[in-house]
């Protein structure tokens, strides 16, 4: 049988109290975190402040692990740090506007849900193994960071192709 995931939490000692508040840090194992651009190591760290509100439970805190990120540019796969600072307010079932996966279901609050939004949201978009990333080489395809292939560089607007070869083809 397998254990109770630490994202699932018992708050029976905050709910309805407002001003309570309640220090966690633990790590856990979450599965499937990821987007085309990477994926996250399963395995967080989080350091989190649960207090109680009128309207429901603030839940605010770090979570700390690792992006496994393919650059954009050279198609290198990379690590990077990862660090997201979390503010979230879980609301009582009965309030109005509750958002779905974030509420909190009887004496417990499902945390999950939460970190997930929070870590995919910070994944970098445009994801680089190091800012001065060279690429490929548009015309071989080799990697320009390991190797110098010898094609020009340059980028050529696409647009003015058709008149070059004109002049080209008038010699000038």
């Amino acid at each position: 049988m397998r254990e109770m995931s630490k994202l699932s939490l018992d708050i029976s000692e905050l709910l309805h109290r407002p001003g309570t508040s309640k220090r966690l840090d633990f790590s856990e194992e979450i599965e499937g975190l990821g987007l085309e651009m990477g994926r996250v190591q399963p395995q967080l760290d989080f350091s989190l402040e649960l207090s109680s509100l009128v309207e429901g439970i603030l839940v605010s805190g770090r979570v700390r692990g690792t992006y496994v990120l393919e650059c954009i540019r050279c198609l290198t796969e990379f690590d990077q740090r990862l660090e997201v600072d979390v503010s979230e307010v879980l609301a009582y079932e009965s309030q109005p506007g509750a958002e779905e996966g974030y509420e909190i279901a009887g004496d417990h609050a499902f945390l999950e849900p939460v970190m997930r939004d929070a870590v995919i949201l910070a994944m970098p978009l445009n994801p680089l193994c190091r800012p001065d990333c060279k690429g490929l080489c548009p015309v071989c395809g080799a990697d320009r960071n390991s190797t110098d292939c010898g094609h020009d560089a340059g980028r050529k607007d696409l647009r003015w192709v058709p008149l070059e070869q004109l002049k080209d083809a008038l010699g000038e």
